[in-house]
């Protein structure tokens, strides 16, 4: 049996613009578990979240000249493609917020089990940051970042004013700022 082989983030980035299936495979199989959390934190359905993560690797494969290392971590720029392509899902099926949302604690995230592979490398240690944040702030960040909800869509469902959404939302913002460099 042949030993498994190991990757570093220049060997990926080469192999995936030469166009290497090897490494591509590889890469499906080590960052598609965090990437399909991604998707799943997004949209909540099993089987759009499986089609999001085979566009998201499509999305990969053929962008991956775009990558820019200065920019980023590689598993970074993954993330963002799967969760911006969960986002366009949503929004490409009409998605609405039409409820108001009552039980905020469900949109924790770090009560999610599906994103144990994301939440494992969190170098910046962000998921930390968040938990400190006030639970109102914690409600804005996951509405507008995992569930890619507008500060308008934001003031609907949670019934406040749009001004009171960029309030928290800035103030969130800085305090996360502030943690993280804390961490650093």
């Amino acid at each position: 049996m042949a030993a498994a082989s190991t990757y570093t983030e220049a060997e990926l980035v080469q192999g995936l613009q030469a166009r290497n299936e090897k490494i591509f495979s590889y890469l499906y199989d080590h960052y598609s578990p965090a990437l399909y959390g991604v998707a799943l934190k997004v949209i909540a359905d099993e089987t759009t979240a499986g089609d999001v993560l085979q566009e998201v690797f499509v999305k990969i494969w053929r962008s991956i000249d775009k990558y820019d290392a200065t920019k980023g971590r590689l598993f970074t720029w993954m993330l963002n493609i799967a969760r911006n392509t969960a986002i366009d899902s949503l929004r490409s099926k009409a998605y609405k917020l039409d409820q108001k949302i009552t039980d905020v604690d469900n949109l924790a995230l770090l009560n999610e089990p599906q994103l144990a592979v994301y939440l494992q490398v969190d170098h910046l240690g962000l998921s930390k940051a968040v938990e400190r944040l006030q639970k109102e702030q914690r409600t804005i960040i996951d509405l507008a970042y995992y569930k890619g909800c507008t500060q308008e869509e934001i003031s609907k469902a949670l019934d406040i004013p749009l001004g009171t959404v960029k309030t928290r939302m800035r103030n969130a913002i800085m305090q996360l700022r502030g943690l993280l460099k804390q961490q650093l």
